[in-house]
């Protein structure tokens, strides 16, 4: 009579040891960022929830005794107001352009600081200035640029003619505000995806080429995938710079020509027009907005974390 001897479920148990594992780096990594986590709650809670508190009321700083409760009376105002749809498409716009544009830019550039041989240090220093300086200051820079009596853009553009008035209308007011964006930006940008360039494996690239892999396709079907988790945070961290933008507008054409975002928007309300109420309730929607769009980020690009280090 013979016995049978089952082999062991290697890969069953190589799973179950990855999956232990992961629970055990998931653990530290919470009780590392905790402490971070509930300081950062303590200093945002109170504004945030009197932010919340004050968007239910009917509330102006000219008559502060005048607070009346009206519930989400102001949410209804102000998603029932085509102001406010205008603003958050003009933001969405700026964010959607300004992003895409600096996810190209920023990955040539990664490509040149990461390849680059010679001169290395002073290369990637030249390429991180323009993050380095105040924003506010690259948005004077720029309005002067774009000016039309001594800006030096209508002398690069001469078919434009010398007297065109950037901040005169919509169009080239927001282009504007566009090109300054990503010329301040595109530096941060670059800088984590050189981090994402960085876990590119050489060996991997190298066994591509001696396939007869060529650039384009060692680019598309090597470098992108396993760049994936550094352009989705690199995205996620611009998209939810971008639709926050106020400094570059309130500089360049303090909202003139409809180029107004959803920011500025709030800041009319309360700083100019003293409505805490709907301001308050603007800047939640804002809050909102936020959180939905790094949702669906998240969706879109489906990082699987596990995969990204070699687990699964």
């Amino acid at each position: 009579m013979t016995s049978t001897t089952v082999a062991p479920d290697t890969k069953a148990s190589k799973r179950a040891a990855m999956s232990d594992r992961s629970r055990a780096e998931n653990s530290l990594g919470i009780r590392l960022v905790a402490p971070a986590i509930f300081l950062m709650l303590l200093v945002t809670a109170f504004p945030m929830l009197r932010a919340l508190y004050l968007s239910l009321f009917n509330y102006s700083l000219t008559a502060p005794d005048d607070r009346k409760f009206i519930g989400l009376g102001n949410y209804v105002t102000a998603l029932t107001d085509s102001l406010f749809w205008r603003d958050t498409a003009v933001t969405v716009l700026i964010m959607v352009v300004t992003v895409a544009f600096e996810l190209v830019i920023g990955f040539v550039f990664a490509m040149v600081m990461h390849r680059v041989i010679f001169a290395r240090g002073i290369i990637r220093t030249s390429i991180l200035i323009p993050y380095g300086i105040i924003t506010v200051v690259s948005g004077f820079a720029w309005q002067f640029a774009f000016s039309n009596n001594n800006g030096f853009v209508n002398g690069w553009l001469p078919f434009i003619g010398d007297d065109f008035n950037w901040f005169g209308q919509f169009g080239s007011g927001i282009v504007a505000i566009m090109v300054s964006e990503i010329w301040k930006t595109t530096p941060f940008m670059s800088l984590l995806l050189l981090a994402g360039l960085a876990q590119v494996s050489e060996d991997m690239l190298e066994a591509a080429k001696v396939d007869g892999a060529t650039w384009w396709q060692r680019l598309w079907k090597v470098i992108l995938p396993n760049m994936r988790s550094a352009i989705m945070v690199a995205v996620l961290f611009r998209a939810l710079d971008a639709y926050r933008i106020f400094d570059n507008i309130f500089v360049m054409t303090a909202g003139a020509q409809g180029t107004e975002s959803v920011s500025f928007l709030t800041y009319r309300q309360v700083i100019e027009q003293f409505q805490l109420g709907i301001g308050s309730a603007l800047s939640v929607l804002l809050f909102l907005s936020v959180l939905l769009i790094a949702f669906l980020i998240v969706k879109i690009f489906r990082v699987d974390l596990a995969a990204a280090r070699q687990e699964g």
